[in-house]
């Protein structure tokens, strides 16, 4: 069973959607974890591109399965912290989550024990690692060895893991605030130890305790890698923020429901097109605090995404205008600063030099300088280098531009930017396709049917089966409780079988639908094989009165039909809504 041990930032674990290729990727990496064959990496994505969540979602996911690798989470906070506190605060988190791993109690994941904690703990259990590891905390404050201190918190993953021949996973989030915050004097005086990041040379090579790195602000994070790690001990992997189409649709109706905000199918479609299947972006439309704010109708949506881009009060705007600004204080002149990277976002298509950036936008400022204002843009990551250190080119990120013309284009072009035309364009584009705004489900995902029909039942929530699955022998009037999606089981010889949607009535009848969009029609096997999820449901659960139903958007063949009526499973190929 799915625990959530560590409380994710996303929210309700189910808005997190999507990302199967990123999973597919680290559950390849994971599984080697075991046979030392994983080398750390690091997750480079711009802020908002979900990579905590993700993170987060991998530490919670390896706590429930109670296999072979005991995982360790630490957020470094943008806070200022005397460096013995920042030593025992990252000692104790991780003997923590090594004890909630072992011990099966989450209470320790979000409130880590305290070295007394620990050291009473150790002395019950007869521990005497943890022991001797806390009295020599102990020992080393009283006599003022910080470094020594921290170098016995780093290195514990490590330690730990030889000593009790054990894999650790290390999760270290936003790793380059390590080298801005942790002070030696007590007061904050001073400067911060930027060299703090290189503690982990040694140990980011470990294959029985690898890391798991990740950072907002990519430029800052890769120079603080290539300084005190070096670049290759960490393998790069990039995250997209954008989820596919299918994924960013399934996004929309999942903020929708939480957030109680009505949408229409045929808005559901816009919203994610106009965010661009961008999961932030769609939620800060979904609980935009745009007065106007009216989702169920297309001009609705066009205005509100307008108003989460434009209006400097709205989250989106204010997220990103933090970003940028901060990047821009550090570019002497910031007008040169903002035309190059209007520019530059504008025709994100080809690479561009410092030389044609002068002559194209006509600066007044020398090559050299050029240069430099354009790296420091890059190391801020809202531009990228080419293969040639003279080659930077605008992201390919449709969010970014969109903010940036906002933000600039009336003070270098001299006029306002029209995205509600822009928007407006794009709703037209889309029917010169004859892609229908309100789709059909026939070409949606299965995932996603599942979803809508999870969806349905909850909004419907009084209703007969009948009025969803023809072919019904059960035709009591439903009152529905719970509704969940993807619910594992298990066979008797210790298989997992997975029910699409389980849904709950009040009366003890429970409904169990499998959702299929395949290219072709369902044939026998696929019924027989859901009728056998629900004879194993049914042992399981005695006491319950099975509906059992099977949603094919392709169809079915004749004798899978017949199956299904003579096994009193109802079918559909389409979502009443």
């Amino acid at each position: 069973k799915m625990q959530y041990p560590l409380t994710e930032k996303i929210g309700h674990p189910d808005l997190l959607v999507g990302r199967q290729n990123d999973f597919r990727k680290f559950d390849k990496w994971l599984s080697l974890i075991p046979m030392r064959m994983s080398k750390s990496r690091v997750i480079l994505a711009r802020r908002k591109s979900g990579k905590t969540a993700f993170v987060q979602r991998i530490f919670n996911r390896l706590w429930s399965e109670n296999g072979a690798i005991i995982p360790f989470y630490f957020d470094f906070a943008e806070k200022d912290i005397w460096y013995p506190d920042f030593a025992i605060g990252y000692f104790c988190t991780f003997v923590s989550h090594y004890i909630s791993f072992i011990e099966r109690n989450d209470k320790w994941v979000n409130k880590p024990m305290l070295l007394e904690d620990i050291l009473e703990y150790g002395l019950a259990n007869s521990n005497s690692l943890l022991v001797d590891e806390v009295k020599s905390f102990h020992q080393n404050k009283k006599d003022g060895l910080h470094d020594a201190m921290w170098e016995r918190a780093y290195s514990a993953p490590h330690r730990f893991a030889a000593l009790l021949d054990t894999r650790f996973l290390v999760i270290l989030d936003e790793f380059q605030n390590i080298t801005q915050y942790v002070y030696r004097r007590e007061n904050g005086e001073g400067k911060p130890i930027e060299s703090l990041a290189g503690s982990f040379h040694y140990h980011s090579e470990s294959k029985i305790a690898p890391m798991l790195v990740t950072g907002s602000y990519v430029g800052w994070l890769l120079n603080v890698i290539g300084k005190y790690l070096e670049a290759g001990r960490l393998k790069h992997t990039s995250m997209s923020p954008y989820l596919t189409l299918d994924e960013g649709l399934e996004a929309v109706y999942k903020y929708a429901e939480f957030c109680q905000e009505t949408i229409i199918d045929e808005t559901a479609v816009l919203i994610n097109r106009l965010c661009m299947a961008d999961p932030f972006f769609i939620s800060c439309v979904i609980q935009s605090d745009y007065e106007k704010k009216d989702l169920t109708t297309l001009d609705g949506v066009v205005d509100t995404v307008d108003y989460e881009i434009s209006d400097r009060q709205s989250e989106m705007s204010k997220t990103w205008n933090e970003y940028i600004q901060l990047t821009l204080q550090r570019v002497d002149d910031n007008r040169d600063a903002k035309n190059m990277l209007l520019h530059l976002s504008k025709y994100t298509e080809r690479d561009w030099t410092p030389q044609e950036l002068k002559e194209e936008l006509q600066l007044d400022i020398d090559i050299n300088e050029i240069q430099k204002k354009l790296v420091i843009l890059s190391e801020a990551d809202v531009i990228e280098r080419g293969i040639a250190d003279i080659d930077f080119r605008g992201l390919r990120d449709g969010t970014l531009n969109l903010i940036l013309r906002n933000r600039f284009e009336k003070e270098i072009e001299g006029s306002a930017p029209e995205l509600k035309q822009d928007f407006r364009d794009k709703i037209a584009v889309l029917k010169a396709k004859e892609q229908k705004l309100q789709g059909k489900l026939n070409q949606l995902s299965g995932k996603m049917a599942e979803h809508l029909l999870a969806i349905a039942f909850r909004r419907h929530r009084y209703f007969k089966l009948s009025d969803f699955f023809q072919d019904v022998l059960d035709m009591a009037r439903l009152n529905i409780v719970e509704v969940r999606e993807r619910v594992i089981i298990q066979r008797d010889d210790g298989k997992n079988m997975e029910l699409d949607v389980v849904a709950k009535s009040k009366c003890g009848r429970v409904i169990l639908v499998e959702v299929k969009n395949t290219t072709d029609k369902i044939g026998l096997n696929l019924v027989e094989t859901f009728q056998e999820k629900v004879e194993v449901y049914g042992k399981l659960f005695p006491d319950k009165k099975i509906l059992p139903a099977f949603l094919s958007l392709a169809g079915f063949h004749t004798d899978a039909i017949k199956y299904c009526q003579v096994q009193g499973i109802g079918t559909a190929d389409e979502i009443p809504m």
